[in-house]
Order: structure tokens, then sequence, then C-alpha cells
């Protein structure tokens, strides 16, 4: 609780009153204007066309305002009182925003498929479907009992088929176009067609289009498509059953859900060209007004990086192959001892002599005689390690040589080529050029396997360690000898640009976005597969493309250890869906159905977007409602929600794949925002204390008593932690629980006063009482509890109340506007703490007040408008205004330093000038000045006096 609440609290007397503000009386009034919202529409937001417009609606045509939260998973365990503090944060807010005359669209819906639900499928054989609608309905009623003032007509849930079938809609877009680099953009394939059939664009082999045949076309056209299918590494989890994207590993290798091994396997996959995208994601956080630290890790998992792609040819017996490297130092290639490729590296096998080459060291061998077996044993052995033990920087270094030599384009020197696991296939061109002496991971591979180590930067006086990774001039670099590093690379990059070796090149950390799940939970593919193998668009009319029914929601014969499990679909073995005659407009033919499922990732890619117009059977949005809610404000805007509030942790995962799928949307068309989510707000995490007995066991933290300074459970001392709020930490408070014991709105306004939003804070139920006594105060300066009969006078407030109220009115919609809900809080409570000291309420004091307190206890507020005479709801009626002249200070009082201490405090008028504050000063601390003849009095305007003797 914060302080400035804990010091409104007062003693409530052993007799309580018949009109007292207690729980009782609370969840009474809550659960009766919650009613009222519901049969009156109350918290309707009217579209500016279709359907959902309404034109004697008080807020039509306003200018408007787009708040949503990031939709929860419904879990079945509930809510528990962390997960709605950001909803009753946006729900103070939107009610405010109404209240000073915005249209405002603030609507809650739910993230429904995933593995959760999938997993208890498994484990029950309860369709997931059944278990994850109940849950919704529980988190429905939780948040309606909350008092949460959303459109209820715009909510839905991701395994509704109509929001599926626009998920769909909007996976064919990006199936159906193809990014221009040379106008930055998505542009229909279609267009890409044409060019290739008019000569415009060159085939890659060069042969005309009309030459190849119609299976050859296609391959050409779906290698450039936005939404691909690839055999390439994925993360394979045999735990889950599935793969799954980068973003969805740890940082040890284990899958983020489950913390299940995860393995690198070859496999076909559906996949998302957002690399293309890479630039503009960078470019485009700069229109954000999102959290320095949320733009920066989504800088860092771009991870965009400059350098050059160098071409090295590789000679193994009667095979000639060159390969391409990508390096952020080309400046180093003289240093080049030896390349390493991935050990999954599509070219080895290529590679591999029957026998080892004269003069291989024994080291290299892997202590295999021939260079096949030494190969296919490294290969074993790196495919059972997870991706984190493969780069981790203190492993010592494996690897085997493949019997092959490359030629170092710079200076001809033939250098081996390894594998090594600490090279990944799917991360640039699965292949290095090894820099021992620039680079700390070469130099240790170097070490072991007995390799050169050439400098190629002098490194700076007193340096004695091993590589140099800092700047100075090039040495035993040819013609780059004496240049800086940035010097250089340029004339490097000029080199091989002239002499066909390289070419400068940007590269990405960020890789395409793996978008195949071997489940059963998730939105079907509208992909079938011809006889070719190819995959063909269904047409629109044939969406949406609905879940089957199943026997068995598993994956089959999957190993949790095993990376070699091969996956097999629940959706692949209803062979009746699976297999399907279709007329696609050359008659009826059979096809095969695409028997993954996309990630959860696919349905809460768009959902802002279905807010906007949620009944539209025609148009994934209309465009007058789409620009009206989120359009660009002005020129260089980039659009979008005008606050979005969530947790940091998806940061790279949700934000950035939103933002990806939005930005093709806009190039086609569809929308006019280039961004989703114009302001970002992160709220903090609401902890808990958790205790542990002697053998480590959780207990309930509500059964835990505090005695001199130790926690005991049922008599026996226990250990106390602080961290996330969990069952099986068996801290879990609920939001019911307050509701029962408090009411919703004394919840609302703990919660919302326990400190800024945007940071963490424990939880701590005494201190609920605390936001209970100050809403009492509150219902006790309108409503007397021993009569009901209000406390209000017509009679006008004093100088001093009016001031106190113009005051924290001014200051109240400072705090609100900034999202700054505690200090408000504070403010309001040092309101009511004014009114104690009369024998009646001012009503122009009271209405104002109750204004105030609506948006953080909007039961309370209705309930008290009504008293005082009002009809209706409250929700549009004019937040109070601050009067200017009331603003203005009669006296300021200043704090009087004697020698640095402070030693007293004068009040002088408000226009009073330096003169005047000097002489009241020296007055106010004559005595202790005594004889002392002041040297210096500094007098600080509206701040304080320092008189020094």
């Amino acid at each position: 609780m914060s302080e400035a609440v804990e010091t409104a609290v007062d003693t409530a007397p052993a007799d309580i009153p018949p009109y007292r503000y207690t729980a009782a009386m609370a969840d009474e009034v809550e659960r009766r204007w919650q009613d009222h919202w519901e049969e009156n529409a109350t918290f309707r937001a009217p579209n500016p066309t279709g359907p959902l417009s309404e034109p004697d609606h008080p807020r039509a045509g306003a200018p408007k305002m787009f708040v949503l939260d990031m939709f929860p998973y419904p879990s079945g365990a509930g809510l528990h009182v962390g997960h709605p503090l950001g909803y009753i944060g946006t729900d103070c807010y939107t009610r405010y925003l109404r209240m000073v005359g915005y249209n405002v669209l603030h609507p809650m819906s739910f993230d429904a498929f995933g593995l959760p639900a999938e997993q208890y499928a498994v484990q029950t054989g309860t369709h997931p479907r059944k278990t994850t609608e109940a849950n919704i309905e529980r988190y429905r009623s939780q948040l309606r009992r909350l008092g949460l003032a959303y459109d209820t007509r715009r909510s839905f849930a991701t395994i509704d088929v109509e929001y599926y079938r626009w998920t769909q809609w909007i996976f064919l877009q990006i199936f159906n176009a193809w990014y221009d680099p040379r106008v930055r953009r998505a542009r229909p394939i279609g267009e890409l067609i044409a060019a290739f059939d008019s000569g415009m664009r060159r085939t890659p082999d060069g042969r005309p289009w009309a030459e190849l045949s119609p299976v050859e076309r296609r391959r050409i056209v779906d290698d450039q498509r936005l939404a691909y299918v690839s055999e390439a590494p994925v993360n394979w989890c045999p735990g889950l059953g599935t793969v799954l994207a980068n973003e969805e590993v740890t940082a040890d290798g284990r899958s983020e859900r489950g913390n299940f091994p995860v393995f690198k396997r070859n496999l076909k996959q559906w996949m998302m060209r957002i690399t293309a995208y890479g630039d503009r994601l960078l470019e485009d956080l700069d229109t954000l007004d999102w959290p320095e630290p949320i733009k920066l890790q989504q800088r860092n998992w771009i991870g965009r990086s400059t350098g050059a792609h160098i071409k090295f040819t590789i000679a193994a017996e009667a095979v000639t192959q060159s390969i391409q490297v990508f390096t952020t130092r080309p400046d180093t290639v003289f240093g080049a001892t030896y390349m390493v490729l991935a050990p999954e590296h599509a070219l080895v096998d290529r590679l591999v002599p029957d026998a080892w080459p004269d003069g291989t060291k024994p080291a290299w061998t892997g202590g295999h005689p021939d260079p096949r077996a030494a190969v296919a044993a490294y290969r074993a052995f790196a495919a059972g390690r997870t991706e984190a033990e493969r780069t981790a920087e203190a492993k010592e270094k494996t690897g085997v040589f493949i019997g092959a030599y490359a030629t170092n384009p710079v200076n001809g020197a033939r250098i081996p080529v390894f594998i090594a696991d600490y090279v990944l296939a799917g991360y640039g061109t699965g292949a290095i050029m090894a820099v021992p002496g620039q680079d700390e991971r070469d130099w240790a591979f170097a070490e072991v396997f007995d390799l050169p180590i050439i400098r190629t930067v002098r490194p700076a006086e007193g340096f004695d360690g091993k590589a140099y990774t800092g700047d100075g001039p090039a040495i035993n670099s040819g013609f780059l000898d004496g240049l800086g590093v940035a010097d250089a690379k340029a004339k490097i990059i000029d080199w091989l640009e002239a002499s066909g070796h390289g070419r400068g090149a940007v590269t990405y950390r960020l890789r395409d976005w793996l978008f195949s799940r071997q489940r059963y939970w998730g939105e079907p593919f509208p992909i079938v597969y011809d006889e070719t193998g190819l995959p063909v668009a269904l047409p629109d009319s044939m969406l949406p493309v609905e879940l089957p029914e199943v026997a068995d929601f598993a994956p089959r014969t999957f190993d949790p250890d095993d990376a070699d499990t091969d996956p097999e679909t629940p959706l692949s073995r209803n062979t009746d869906w699976v297999t399907v005659e279709l007329d696609l407009g050359d008659g009826p033919k059979r096809y095969t159905r695409e028997t993954n499922v996309m990630p959860q990732w696919a349905g809460s890619c768009w959902y802002e977007l279905r807010y906007l117009d949620p009944t539209n059977g025609e148009k994934l949005v209309d465009p007058a409602n789409e620009r009206y809610w989120m359009g660009p404000r002005r020129d260089g805007d980039s659009g979008g929600a005008d606050l979005y509030v969530g947790g940091a942790e998806h940061a790279v995962l949700h934000l950035l794949y939103a933002r990806f799928w939005h930005k093709v949307l806009y190039d086609l068309g569809h929308v006019s925002s280039f961004e989703p989510f114009h302001k970002l707000f992160n709220q903090g995490m609401i902890q808990a204390y958790a205790y542990t007995d002697a053998r480590g066991a959780y207990v309930p933290a509500e059964e835990v008593v505090e005695e001199a300074g130790r926690y005991v459970h049922n008599g026996t001392e226990v250990r106390r932690e602080y961290g996330k709020m969990g069952k099986s930490l068996r801290n879990v408070v609920t939001p019911d629980e307050m509701c029962a014991t408090y009411g919703a709105d004394t919840f609302r306004v703990y919660e919302m006063s326990m400190g800024p939003l945007e940071v963490a804070r424990p939880w701590e139920t005494r201190a609920v009482v605390g936001a209970q006594r100050f809403l009492q105060r509150v219902w006790r300066a309108v409503v007397d509890e021993h009569t009901g009969a209000l406390r209000v006078t017509a009679e006008p407030a004093d100088e001093q109340t009016r001031r106190v109220l113009h005051r924290v009115i001014e200051g109240v919609r400072g705090d609100l506007e900034n999202l700054r809900f505690n200090t408000a809080i504070a403010k309001l409570i040092e309101l009511t703490n004014a009114l104690t000291r009369l024998p009646a309420t001012p009503r122009e004091v009271a209405e104002p007040l109750v204004l105030m307190v609506s948006p953080f206890a909007p039961h309370l507020a209705e309930e008290l408008w009504s008293r005082l005479g009002h009809a209706g709801s409250l929700a549009y009626e004019p937040f109070p205004v601050p009067d200017p002249a009331l603003l203005v200070a009669e006296s300021v009082t200043y704090p009087i330093q004697v020698n640095g201490k402070v030693r007293g405090k004068v009040a002088v008028p408000a226009d009073a000038d330096q003169a005047a504050v000097r002489s009241a000063a020296l007055a106010a601390v004559a005595d202790q000045i005594g004889d002392s003849a002041p040297r210096k009095v500094i007098v600080v305007p509206n701040r304080m006096v320092s008189i020094v003797l």
C-alpha cells in the first residue's frame, strides 16, 4: 500500500453503522451497476460506418482513442491478482478519456489456440475447445466482476471459426505476395509472374520464361513468396512434438514452454520471410513511442550487421565448389587460416573424399581411418547437442577435418576445411572463414587443432592476450597494411567486388520465421498440395478451413530426449480430411491438405484490427473504420493503436511478428497505418512472498504469521522468499477473494495505489484495508453512515477548501493523462482529508470528488452520483476542470537555512518581493541568530532562504 493511502486510514468503530460502506454493500452496489452498464450498453464505442455505427451516441464523431491490452491466454486456474494490473490501469485511463470527450475503443478478447489446452487434451482426452471455452467464460466473469468497461460487442477468441477464417485469409495475402527490394515493399505475386512473362525480369538461370515447364515456373515463383516451404535446419522439440521458432527457445537450448531439450533437425516447414523487412522493422522503431529497452531488444534481435560476402573456392578430388561466407571483418581475410562449415551443411557430403589427403594431421581426423566415418561420427555427436551447448563460449572446441581444402582469394593460401558444432547451419551461410588472430573462438579452435595463427591488426601497446579484437593498423595484410579498420574494410570490399571474389553486404541476426507446428490445436493452413507436391492456395470462397475432429490429440512416437524422432501430426491421421477432391478452376482433382497448423502467434498478429470491425464478414476491416481508429494522425506518423499495454516479456515474439504482418497488409493496401501499435506501455509485475518449510516444501502463504521478526506456519518457523505469484508456490491471491472480502472498487484502488504502474511491486493483502478505508471516507463525505441521508450542503465552500479542490483537479488530470494512478489517488486522499473538518460537504466539492474518483472506483462513484440526484451513468459526464484563478497560491512558505541547516520557516504573500521575504525570514529566526550579523542572505524565489552568518 502506498504511504499516502496508509496515512488516510482510520479506525473503524466496533459497532458498524447501518449505512457504512462495507464489503457487503460494495458487492450489492457493484453487481447492480455492472448490470446497469450491460443493460444500457454504456461502454459501446461507435464506428464511423457499418452496423456498429451509432449516430445518436454521445461520442459519435468525437476524437477517438484506441486503447488495448495484450489479450490473455485463458488458463484453467483463472486470474490471480497480478493479471489484471494492466487491465485496471487501462480501464481507469479510458474512463477518464470518455469523460474528457473522446470516443474510446477499449475491447478485450482471448488468445485461445496453443499448447496448454492441447497438452491437457492429450492427458485427459478432453477436446481443447471445450476446455478453452470454459476457461474463457471464467475469465469473462472475473473481468466483469472487476467492473472493466469493455465494448463487449467486439469480444472474440482466436479459436472462433469466423476469426480464424480471417487469419487464414491474411496468410494467403502473405503467400500471394513477394518483396520487391527496389521499391522496398510487398507486391502481389501476380505482378512478379507478369514481369517474368514479359521478360522484364530474368529467370535465375537466364532461360526465357516461355521455355520453362509449368512446374519450373511454379518453383521459381514459390521461391520468392513471403510465405514459403523450406527444408532447412529447424528447432525440433520432441518433448512437445513440434518445431519451435528461434524466439521460443531459451538461452540454454530448451523450450520456453515445458523446458524440454531442443535439437537441430532438417524438416520441411512453412516459413515467413520476415528478414525481407529487417531494415524497415529497424527504421520504423524511430517512429514509435515505445520504451527504449523494448526498442533495444528488437534492434538486437534483428541484429543488422554490415560487412562482406567472400567466395572461397573449395576443391575435393573431382569436385570444385565455391562457398560464400559473411563476415563483419572482411579486412581480416589475410589472416583466414582455415574454414569451418556447420556439420549439417549441404556441401559437406559432396566434398568428403574417400581417403585422408597426404599431410593430414592425426589431431584433425577424430581418430577415424577415413574421412566419411569421421564426418558421420561428428555429425551424430553434434546432432545430440542443443544450440546453446554448441555455441557456449566456454566449451572445449571440437570438430573434424572433412578432407578438403579451400583457397584464400586474397593470397592463394591453401587452407583446411573443418566441420565444427560452434557454426550453425541456420545462421549466416552456415560457413565461416576462421581468423584466429582476431577472434577468440577461432583462436581456441586453432590451438586445439594445431592451426596457424596470423595477426592482421597490430594490438595496442601492452596487449599480452591471445586474439585481439580491438582497433589498430592492418598488418600481414598485403595492400591493406597500415590502414585502420574502417579504411581497410572499405578497401578490401572494393577489391572483392572488382575481382569478383565478393561484395559488400548487410545481414541480420533475424532468421525467417518458422511458421509450422506439428500439433492439433492451431489454425489449419488454407493450402493443399497437388500431384507435383507443390503448394496451392485455396480461394477465399473456400475459407475457413475448419479443424476436423480427431480421435487422438497427441503427436505420436516422440521421445523427449531423442533428436531423431520423426513427428507425426494429429491431423495427418484423419485421412478423410487430408485427402480431398476440389475444383480449383481446372476441374475436380484430388489434393492433399497441409497437416501442420499455424503457431499460436498467428492469431495474435492481427487481433487489434478485428476489434475495429468485428462483425464484418465481407472484408478484413472496412477502410473507413480502419482509418478512423488506426490511421496516421499527421504526415510521417506511424498510425496504429493509440496505447498498447502489456508485459515486457513480449518484446520480441509477439511485437515483432505483429509488426511484420501489419507491414505486409500495409504494403498490399489493406490498412492505412504502417505500424500496429503507436504507443507501448509495459506494466510492472505484482510479486508476492512465498514460504518454505524445513523440507523446502511451500506452505500456504495466507496461513503464515509474523512473530517477532520470524515467519511461522502452524507453530514452525518457515523461510520467506520473494518473487512471482503462482499456484506451485502456494501464494496465489485471486481477485475473487479480494472482491468478496473488500469489493472490486477497493481492489482496484489498492492495485492502482501500490506504486507506479510500470514498476514491480509486492502484494500485501493486509494493506488492502487502507484502500477500503479511503473509499469509506469518500462515502462518508456524501452519505451519513447512520441515516443514509446526504451530508451535502448547497452552501458554498470556503476559500481554503475551494483552493484544495482545484489544485487536486489539476493534479489528478495531469496524473491520469500520464498514467500516474498512484499519485492521482494520493491527491484524492488529500482532498477527502480536507473534507473531514467540515460539518457537511459543499455540493461544489462533492460532485467533482465523485467524478474524479470514478475512474478508480466506478461503482462507488456511480452510486454516489445517483444519490446526489443525477439520472443514469456518469460515464460521459465532463471531468472537472480547474479554475486557473484558484491555482494561484495566496502565500508561499519558505524554509529558512542558517549556515546550511534548516532553522525555521516563514509564510509570506505570494506577491512579496525579495526584500520583504528577506526581512520576514530574518525576523522568523531572530532568536536563533542573536547578535550575529548576517554576512549573506540568499532568497531563492518560491523555494528557500539561506542565511550565512
